[in-house]
């Protein structure tokens, strides 16, 4: 296995860290991107359907 560059290693670090820091914070705020567009797009849903039935 060839060794791996310095700049390598902490642009990995930086990585892993950042992850690791949006899954924390998602789990503390229980709030995610993907939940917020899911729901924004429900609602859009519904107000699309509930215009239909008028």
């Amino acid at each position: 296995m060839p060794q791996m560059s310095p700049t390598w290693w902490l642009i990995l670090f930086t990585f892993f860290i950042k992850s690791f820091m949006l899954i924390i914070s998602m789990i503390y705020f229980q709030w995610s991107p993907f939940t917020y567009l899911h729901n924004k797009y429900m609602m859009k849903k519904k107000f699309l359907l509930n215009d239909k039935n008028f």
